[in-house]
């Protein structure tokens, strides 16, 4: 079973098998809006935990979109392109940002679970 585990920043982080699937979450899609444009990274960057990989721009508001672990870019989601707006309607699902190779998945469980994550937000 996968699970999603979150940033203080607002991004989530899923090991599946040997790749980790990143984006923003709902509570982060929620607080900017309409996402109107999204820059992803260039596959084969490496970026460590915190780092800059991604820019999300909405109708109130561009924000960085930060690396959740260490690892290198081995895929983005270039439906977003197209679509931006599946950041507001799947952010967990379609609305992916990018795929990393990670240096350690293990770095994955030093972050937020699901529950600590809501009780981030609720303050």
């Amino acid at each position: 079973m996968s699970q999603e585990y979150y940033t203080k920043e607002h991004e989530w982080v899923r090991i599946e098998g040997d790749v980790a699937v990143c984006g923003i979450s709902e509570f982060a899609q929620n607080s900017l809006g309409d996402v109107v444009f999204v820059e992803l990274p260039a596959i084969g960057s490496k970026a460590k935990q915190g780092e800059q990989l991604a820019v999300v721009e909405s109708v109130k508001a561009a924000s960085e979109v930060y690396a959740p672990i260490d690892g290198e870019v081995v895929a983005v989601n270039d439906a977003l392109a197209a679509d931006p707006s599946l950041v507001n309607a799947a952010p967990l699902s379609a609305g992916w940002f990018f795929k990393l190779k990670p240096a350690d998945a293990a770095q994955a469980q030093g972050l937020m679970d699901e529950k600590a994550y809501a009780e981030l937000v609720k303050k």
